[in-house]
């Protein structure tokens, strides 16, 4: 460690469900490790990965906010403050009787990790000798090996010895990236954007694509999405928000077709404008807010309709959530607030009185074949705008070409 630079603390993380990986252990932990270096790319830290743990070496003053940024760095299943000591037992014992004096508490336990082999003392006695240590300096303190109100942690290792006692839970899941690019259907709404943070936790790189229906649409409903764009990035490197005029197509539709069968007619062009971005980007799966019966469009035999238009996945991380869960993690992840803001999206402004809740698909074939959706969808993907979106929380707007 770069002791005569920083301070004796390191943040050790640990990994969690990625310790499950086998041959590709190496691959999750490296990008974990790339993520965790992009992410605090503007700090003067250093960082150490080995299979087991990682530490990141800090300045005291940045702690605080390297803490903001590693709580919302998906991989990471917890972490603690640990203070660095040489592995000689009175050291060790200098050291935790200096940090743990600081301290209120009434009961504590020691676990003791022994990975230095050559040291003198095993675990279980070692336990023994600081938890005196501690009894013997420390008045009105006992041992509760159950319930304790301070659990005293130190890995012993080959040259330095960890002491820590705090725990602060990460997001967990596997590191943005070590799967392969998808696109998120991103609306206005509640739904979409927790879609994508749940997507993100299992790994997938996403971007996003917003349709937009101008002037049926404002330009205040854009910076909706944008918004959620935002605060979606803290949680992954850069978006690209692809913007689709879809004007053209949503009005095509409310003049040819039968209005119950709008909403599903709509989302089936969706569908294929999608398909057709992915195989551009070369993206994996199509992702999006769907929660099932929760609107006309989300029962299963229109998911089923609706599918029909694509081969490419498409996963619906919310497909078995309740409307007050999805809440409850749009306000945890701050877009609720955002999404409620009363603008408009192309979903809604052109619903119909009463949506069909079972389409039949020879009915939306026979409705398609009223006007000539195809040249409207190469027309709308031709004509998309990109914004890109980093963490730095710097847009870029620019055509693309």
């Amino acid at each position: 460690m770069h002791g005569d630079v920083f301070m004796d603390k390191v943040i050790l993380i640990k990994y969690g469900e990625l310790s499950t990986k086998k041959a590709n252990r190496s691959f999750f932990i490296n990008t974990l490790y790339n993520n965790i270096c992009y992410k605090l790319r503007n700090f003067n830290v250093h960082i150490h990965k080995d299979r087991a743990r990682m530490y990141i070496e800090f300045q005291e003053d940045d702690l605080d906010s390297i803490k903001d940024i590693i709580d919302k760095i998906f991989g990471i299943h917890s972490y603690h403050i640990a203070t660095i000591v040489d592995s000689q037992d009175n050291l060790i014992q200098n050291k935790l009787l200096e940090i743990v004096s600081s301290l209120e508490f009434k009961t504590f336990k020691i676990e003791t990790k022994r990975s230095n082999k050559n040291f003198p003392i095993h675990s279980q006695d070692y336990n023994r000798v600081l938890g005196g240590l501690l009894l013997k300096n420390i008045s009105g303190i006992s041992v509760d090996v159950h319930h304790p109100d301070l659990l005293v942690k130190v890995e012993i290792r080959d040259y330095e010895t960890f002491i820590y006692f705090n725990k602060y839970d990460g997001l967990g899941g596997y590191p943005v990236g070590t799967q392969p690019g998808s696109l998120l259907m991103l609306s206005g709404g509640i739904d979409s954007p927790v879609s994508g943070y749940l997507a993100m936790k299992r790994g997938i790189k996403l971007d996003c694509v917003y349709f937009e229906a101008m002037p049926h649409t404002s330009i205040e409903a854009r910076n909706k999405v944008i918004e959620l764009s935002k605060k979606l990035v803290n949680y992954t490197d850069s978006i690209h928000l692809y913007i689709v005029n879809f004007t053209p197509i949503q009005e095509s539709i409310y003049k040819y077709c039968r209005h119950d069968y709008l909403i599903t007619i709509m989302r089936r062009m969706m569908y294929r404008i999608m398909d057709k971005l992915c195989m551009r980007f070369n993206c994996f799966a199509i992702v999006n807010g769907e929660s099932i019966g929760q609107v006309a469009s989300q029962t299963l035999t229109s998911m089923k309709v609706i599918n029909e238009v694509t081969n490419i996945p498409v996963i619906r991380p919310l497909a078995c959530f309740d409307k007050l869960e999805i809440m409850d993690i749009a306000r945890k992840i701050q877009t609720y607030d955002i999404s409620i803001i009363p603008y408009e999206d192309c979903c809604t402004v052109f619903v119909p009185r009463h949506p069909v809740i079972n389409p039949r698909l020879d009915i939306c074939l026979e409705e398609e074949k009223k006007f000539d959706y195809q040249l409207l969808i190469d027309e709308a993907v031709s004509s998309i705008q990109i914004i890109t979106i980093n963490s730095s929380s710097e847009s870029e707007f620019s055509d693309l070409l």
